[in-house]
């Protein structure tokens, strides 16, 4: 499943790249519309042409799949879950010394 995300999110980066590379630049529209050309900043564009709603498609898909391979990887990364007790791990059980026998040392003056 997780191999499968994967390759299917590469593929959508990939087209992502290519469709955004192939689309007409629009950059000099906003220094435009700051020196007094007609073009509105955030105005209508018309009609959206096939590359955009390609863009939206693939973008969308590429962040659907970010989240979800996001998720599959949280979900399986708990240190707690995967380490084993040391009763379990060597099959004999783990001899706990009380805190009463322990050596007291004597604290140390400070100068």
């Amino acid at each position: 499943m997780t191999t499968l995300l994967v390759i299917i999110h590469l593929l959508v980066c990939l087209f992502l790249i290519f469709i955004v590379l192939i689309q007409s630049s629009k950059g000099a529209e906003l220094g435009a519309a700051f020196g007094g050309s007609s073009q509105t900043l955030f105005g209508s564009r018309g009609a959206a042409t096939l590359l955009s709603k390609l863009t939206t498609i693939a973008a969308v898909v590429f962040m659907l799949t970010s989240l979800l391979l996001s998720m599959i990887s949280v979900r399986g990364a708990s240190i707690i879950r995967n380490t084993l007790p040391m009763e379990q791990k060597s099959g004999m059980p783990v001899q706990r010394v009380p805190a009463q026998t322990m050596p007291q040392q004597p604290a140390q003056p400070s100068k």
